[in-house]
């Protein structure tokens, strides 16, 4: 009897000790957070939360206003970039494809990859070749989203990260100009891609010298205007009209080759076989490292396509938060795939719990590629020293900036933070700066 009280003695005395080390380190985690973001002036004024979770232990460290809503900007591609690895498999879906006699019939499946000039492989684009038929389009009748998702800056039209989406993109969705010198005199001078946007899409208003570029609001017409700067390249986004545009470039491209191509609505898919592309972590890596928001709301597509049969974000986004994404600290708004919408709202609760997820669910080295680490990506000149203690997330718009994902304390410990900052009215540089010596403290400390 006396042993046995005596050993349970010393579980409520471990249990105390652990305790106290708990509450120790949340009391340091606060001090740290209240001279590093608390009393900073970036800080003043500003609407700000910040999570840490101890991936171990499954405790916060720091836990300020972790339960309220702020706009995510780019962090929303955390969820959008959990589904993707979690549902679209090994490889990207390119098409469904159904080959008969004399005519090689494609259901476009919302791969961004198609014809993009980073991607060097294209299997879709070699097995149209290689058929040597006549190519049948066939838009799924069911697909139910716009190009521009709810919320978007429509009047950034002409910016390269607002492409629009589609459900068959070729080249990214942009046109890229080239100028093949300096001296630009004549429309002959552009190197274009896709190379079939010259007449009657182009019209030049002024010659020699220095030059812009810009496209009409709501047509696919580019005009070349004297003055502005020279230039070597510049991409802008193309109307892509519900497909037609993109027909429109299959179309061109296939002529070049002696092949022909028509578009038709079909109510269901397709019988036949689902041709792959790219790795998918080919295009989540640079979705996270750099930020591209197509890639992203193709992501989001493919997953839709994958899950309902049907391309629609509204749809997927209810499904998921009802299933992948059920039992978030706090409910989320969740509206697009890239961040690019002021519309959502995500708690840093929510995010360093889908953080917890990915780590439980994927291996770690996984993570680490497809998220950049310190230095690198858009964290260039951020976490220089130990750059492979953080893989990070960054989320920025007018008054946002938001932070996001693993690091790892001097002592091993791996911890899931999420810092956001809503309606500051310092620089996003001083606001990021601040938030990387609150992380570089905790760190050393720990």
């Amino acid at each position: 009897m006396q042993l046995h009280q005596l050993g349970y003695r010393r579980q409520w005395q471990w249990l105390w000790l652990l305790l106290l080390a708990s509450c120790s380190t949340q009391q340091q985690v606060q001090k740290i957070a209240q001279r590093q973001l608390a009393s900073a002036e970036a800080f003043d004024k500003s609407h700000w939360g910040v999570s840490v979770l101890d991936l171990t232990s499954n405790t916060y460290w720091y836990n300020q206003n972790g339960h309220k809503y702020f706009v995510p900007a780019s962090n929303t591609k955390i969820p959008t970039c959990y589904v993707a690895m979690k549902h679209l498999g090994e490889r990207l879906p390119a098409a469904l494809v159904r080959e008969t006699a004399d005519t090689l019939y494609l259901q476009p499946q919302g791969d961004p990859s198609f014809l993009h000039p980073e991607f060097l492989t294209q299997p879709l684009w070699q097995k149209i070749l290689s058929a040597k038929k006549h190519v049948a389009l066939q838009y799924a009748a069911r697909d139910r989203f716009e190009a521009y998702g709810s919320g978007w800056s429509w009047d950034d039209y002409q910016e390269p990260y607002l492409a629009e989406r589609s459900a068959f993109p070729l080249y990214g969705n942009l046109v890229q100009f080239e100028a093949r010198d300096q001296q630009l005199k004549a429309i002959p001078s552009l190197v274009l891609r896709p190379p079939y946007i010259k007449e009657p899409m182009m019209q030049l208003l002024g010659t020699g010298g220095n030059f812009s570029l810009s496209r009409s609001q709501d047509e696919n017409l580019f005009s070349i205007s004297k003055g502005g700067r020279s230039f070597s390249k510049i991409a802008i986004p193309y109307k892509t009209n519900r497909g037609v545009t993109n027909f429109i470039f299959l179309q061109d491209t296939l002529q070049q080759k002696g092949l022909s191509a028509s578009v038709s609505l079909v109510t269901n898919p397709i019988q036949g076989q689902l041709l792959f592309s790219q790795p998918t972590d080919s295009l989540l890596i640079p979705l996270m490292h750099r930020s591209d928001n197509f890639f992203a709301e193709q992501s989001l597509l493919m997953v839709s396509q994958h899950l309902l049969g049907y391309m629609s974000d509204r749809k997927l986004i209810d499904t998921l938060l009802a299933t992948d994404l059920k039992g978030l600290p706090q409910p989320p708004r969740w509206v697009d795939g890239s961040g690019l919408s002021r519309y959502n709202l995500f708690t840093p609760q929510d995010m360093v719990t889908i953080l917890a997820r990915m780590r439980q669910e994927f291996s770690w080295s996984r993570i680490q590629a497809i998220f950049p680490h310190g230095n690198e990506g858009t964290l260039s000149g951020y976490y220089v020293a130990d750059s492979t203690a953080i893989y990070a997330k960054t989320g920025t718009l007018s008054g946002v900036v938001a932070l996001s994902g693993f690091l790892q304390t001097r002592k091993g410990k791996w911890l899931a933070f999420s810092v956001m900052v809503n309606n500051h009215q310092s620089t996003a540089s001083a606001i990021r700066r601040q938030i990387e010596k609150f992380l570089i403290a905790i760190r050393a400390r720990y």
